[in-house]
């Protein structure tokens, strides 16, 4: 069953569909709109402009802007064409004079060329009708405002030409599918970029012409979410691809509420999504529905049994119950339709039964790995390093981290230092503690930042490219793909040895594996919560379960030893088996020892004075290896001093201790390899 995205029925009967007559009195608005340094018929910008600019061409005398190789286009193109010789020849002896450097399209003397090339980068548009003239002269001052994009002249050239051949004039003379199919029959493969300056200019011009706000985009079909001043999430919401306008108009009035209510866009598209898929198996040849009132249970358990068929299984199976539902619910809250029958309604029994999600944290041997001082400085950029430790260190959602603030960080009256961000998912802001080793690294990355930008710059992590203010923030596909790259430098496996496969890790996954580290070591719930900035307790309660399970598995599967080196048999599949690790875990946080546990009951007296190591119940595993190593040479030096001093008694006592100490870790170290590899990696 199609879901009604991104379908190519409905993107070519949008294609298809002419676009409206541009609104009477847009020259007019363009006339006033266009400042007089962008009226001009030949634009040119010096080759400093942080938009239009760059820096110049390395051939000496040249005066446009190098962008290939540190070349203009026509010095590049003139090096290829001599076959690539060694460029920093061809630099020192090539003329910069040569006829090349003419504008396209501009036919004035050869000295008139000359002036303009060393002016700096030049815009002809003198090939285009006036008021398409003034639309993209007001779409190159538009981006100039905004500051974000560079662009190249040599991209304007071509849009220019190509628009120079339509027999149109206005943008809006056509919709932005159309100037899509039509740019790409006439243009290169490569042309991208020349399209999107296209579709750009055209929306500016379109903004202009009709507004912004609600009372523009709601009537449309497809929003653009941008003009709603939504710049985070999709950038568009379709609901053209609804076959009945009944629903549709519904599905706007649903949307809009979610946004007034604070709902983000990301969370809206499987909503928007719900509501499509429903209108297709209503369309559907044999349904029979085409009004809201028809719309009751027995409709709805045909639907499920469609969903079920095509979707089980699948993530979107339960969203779409969950979301038509939402909007059935909201029909009736805000009485949108009271034509909806009250029987129009999914109870628990019809949603997918699942199994609980648990929180998807990485086994402790794999962030060793990531951990490691050596793997962390393989990251090619230190701004993905720092990224990657934020993550890690204070659990952030990957659209959070990328979006801090260049100062993200706040000290209290103490001098502790935190990390202020904004939460998007909760929409509020928050603060996270961080140590003064992550609070140098931030400072040093602020202080690189401002070498860039010296007169400072919006957020921590900017984009690299096309980012002139440096206001625009990382992408988060950016940072995945560099993920992905990193973790296949450092080779990052599950399990040591030749049988450990490499490690997909998500950037998620250091949160998950934050919250079930603190879990472990016994950080109330409610601090947990508060770290992660959770709405509710049920979420950090499932780390408690992660932890736990995660905790006994680990338990079940190492070899216990006792005071003697003895092995100690515990049945995990017993009639007592969850009896005795609950047991344990009390245990393990009511006489909590440094180096094993107690295997007393919880209410008996110890009568060993916390002599453990000479106690007939005390049980260790391979993770205290290291502890009794340390206490083993320590106790050694114990008996050589008293012995020293003729302290006979005291060296006898130890002499006990250093042997059961011998026993423990040679039992540990022997035990199928396993134990030596942990005290390896442990210390």
């Amino acid at each position: 069953m199609s879901t009604g995205i991104d379908r190519p029925s409905a993107a070519v009967a949008a294609a298809d569909a002419p676009a409206p007559a541009p609104p009477p009195g847009l020259l007019e608005k363009l006339m006033g709109a266009v400042r007089p340094e962008f009226r001009s018929d030949v634009l040119v910008f010096d080759p400093q402009d942080p938009i239009f600019g760059g820096p110049p061409c390395r051939v000496d005398g040249c005066g446009r802007t190098g962008r290939v190789y540190g070349l203009c286009s026509s010095h590049a193109q003139r090096w290829k064409r001599h076959g690539r010789p060694d460029l920093e020849e061809f630099i020192a002896t090539t003329d910069p004079e040569f006829g090349g450097h003419a504008a396209r399209g501009f036919t004035g003397s050869r000295q008139e060329q000359g002036e303009l090339r060393t002016t700096g980068e030049r815009f002809d548009l003198r090939p285009l009708r006036p008021q398409l003239r003034l639309e993209i002269q007001y779409a190159l001052q538009r981006r100039h405002e905004e500051g974000r994009v560079k662009t190249a002249p040599g991209r304007v050239q071509q849009a220019t030409r190509f628009l120079a051949t339509q027999d149109v004039t206005s943008l809006l003379d056509r919709t932005e599918e159309a100037w899509a199919r039509e740019h790409a029959r006439h243009a290169r493969k490569s042309a991208k970029s020349e399209h999107a300056l296209l579709i750009y200019a055209r929306r500016q011009v379109e903004q202009l012409a009709y507004g912004r706000g609600w009372d523009v985009e709601y009537p449309r079909d497809v929003w653009r979410l941008r003009n709603l001043g939504i710049s985070h999430g999709p950038a568009r919401l379709r609901f053209g691809r609804i076959p009945q306008p009944w629903l549709k108009q519904l599905a706007k009035r649903w949307i809009r509420w979610r946004f007034s209510s604070g709902r983000s866009a990301s969370s809206t598209v499987p909503c928007l999504a719900a509501i499509t898929s429903f209108g297709t198996f209503l369309a559907s040849p044999g349904t029979g529905i085409d009004r809201l009132d028809q719309i009751d249970r027995a409709v709805l358990e045909r639907y499920l049994a469609e969903l079920h068929a095509t979707m089980a299984g699948t993530e979107n199976h339960g969203k779409f119950v969950r979301g038509l539902n939402a909007f059935f619910r909201a029909i009736r809250q805000h009485g949108w339709d009271d034509s909806l029958p009250a029987t129009a309604m999914f109870y628990s029994e019809d949603f997918p039964q699942t199994g609980p999600r648990l929180p998807r944290a990485l086994p402790e041997y794999v962030m060793s790995q990531v951990e490691h001082p050596a793997s962390l400085d393989r990251w090619p950029s230190p701004a993905h390093r720092l990224v990657t430790l934020i993550l890690m260190r204070c659990g952030l959602r990957i659209t959070d981290a990328l979006r801090l603030p260049c100062d993200c960080v706040v000290t209290d009256a103490g001098g502790a230092p935190y990390l202020r961000y904004f939460n998007h998912k909760m929409n509020r802001e928050a603060l996270v503690p961080i140590g003064e080793e992550l609070q140098q690294q931030i400072t040093l990355w602020q202080q690189r930042l401002l070498e860039r930008w010296p007169a400072g710059n919006p957020v921590l992590f900017p984009r690299t490219k096309t980012n002139p203010r440096g206001d625009m923030p990382t992408a988060s596909s950016t940072y995945r793909a560099a993920l992905k790259r990193w973790l296949a430098s450092i080779d990052v496996r599950d399990k040591p040895g030749n049988d450990g496969r490499r490690v997909h890790i998500t950037p998620h996954q250091w949160r998950h594996t934050l919250g079930t580290r603190l879990i472990n070591r016994d950080v109330p719930q409610e601090v947990v919560r508060r770290i992660l900035d959770h709405d509710s307790h049920l979420m950090t309660s499932h780390y408690a379960r992660l932890a736990d399970t995660t905790i006994r598995k680990h338990w079940e599967a190492a070899r216990k030893v006792n005071s003697h080196g003895e092995t100690v048999s515990l049945d995990p599949a017993g009639p007592l088996a969850e009896a005795a690790w609950a047991k344990q875990r009390v245990s393990r946080a009511t006489q909590a020892l440094p180096n094993g546990y107690c295997g007393l009951p919880l209410v008996q007296t110890c009568p060993h004075a916390n002599s453990c190591l000479t106690c007939p119940m005390f049980i260790t595993t391979a993770e205290f290896l290291p502890r009794h190593r340390e206490q083993h040479r320590q106790t050694l030096q114990i008996i050589s001093a008293a012995e020293a001093r003729g302290q006979a008694r005291m060296a006898e006592m130890n002499r006990q201790v250093a042997g059961n100490l011998s026993k423990i870790i040679a039992s540990l170290e022997d035990s199928d390899g396993t134990g030596h590899r942990e005290a390896a990696d442990a210390s």
